[in-house]
């Protein structure tokens, strides 16, 4: 299933996640506008390394300045149009709901904490890993953990990604659907395990579940009272506030 909307009702303006939505577009055109072999130094100048991470943990402090700046750079990058266009329709249908309760500022940190808290995951499942770690598949996953804290009856508007079926839109509850994605992470992530050759390349589950795990920590702190929707708003959208 993929996400193409939501009906909660937000109550400002999600500037924070129009802005990360729009640096990590803009990021991906710089990275379309460069040559092979630049956009390879770019990525590993930029990206984290799970190695590096192992580094510090094991004591090499002068390694962290960067493990500290590329773990957040690695967010706004991306390696191709599907990972991006993926990325940035979950942030757009889920990460204004949860910017709506937190505030701007917190969902801000929320979303970076998030990420690093992916980085460690994966650092911790493949600590000798010298592949480049990118994406905001991390940070995402914790927005989807706070979105099913905030919102698990939520109706989702989604699509199955199979031809001709995906005119036809339909609903499903937050939590159904992202508990599947969350059980869908958690398979890929134990195959990975069990063979070498996913563990040294590819889609970083344990970033994912790492992310999540943390969002939802996280979450808990974060998370504010819970308004009530306007006179004027569908009844239907109160049932998400009760």
């Amino acid at each position: 299933m993929i996400p193409i909307g939501d009906e909660p009702v937000t109550h400002r303006t999600p500037f924070v996640t129009y802005l990360v939505l729009a640096a990590n577009v803009l990021i991906f055109a710089y990275e379309l506008s460069l040559g092979g072999r630049q956009l390879e130094q770019f990525i590993q100048a930029w990206a984290v390394r799970a190695d590096e991470v192992t580094a510090v943990v094991g004591g090499r402090i002068e390694l962290l300045p960067r493990v500290l700046l590329t773990s957040l750079t690695a967010m706004f990058i991306h390696g191709s149009w599907p990972h991006i266009v993926g990325n940035m329709l979950f942030l757009w249908v889920f990460g204004d709901n949860v910017e709506d309760n937190f505030g701007h500022l917190s969902f801000l940190v929320f979303y970076l904490l998030s990420g690093m808290t992916a980085v460690l995951a994966q650092s911790w499942l493949t600590p000798a890993s010298p592949v480049p770690m990118i994406g905001a598949s991390g940070a995402i996953s914790g927005i989807l953990a706070g979105y099913l804290l905030l919102h698990p009856g939520a109706a989702i508007r989604a699509v199955l990604p199979l031809p001709f079926l995906f005119l036809f839109p339909f609903f499903v509850p937050a939590w159904l659907m992202i508990v599947l994605w969350f059980a869908g992470q958690l398979l890929n992530g134990y195959a990975t395990l069990t063979d070498t050759a996913l563990m040294s390349g590819g889609v970083a589950y344990g970033a994912h579940i790492g992310g999540f795990v943390g969002g939802f920590v996280l979450a808990l702190f974060f998370r504010r009272p819970q308004r009530r929707p306007r006179y004027a708003e569908d009844v239907r959208n109160r049932r998400y506030y009760r």
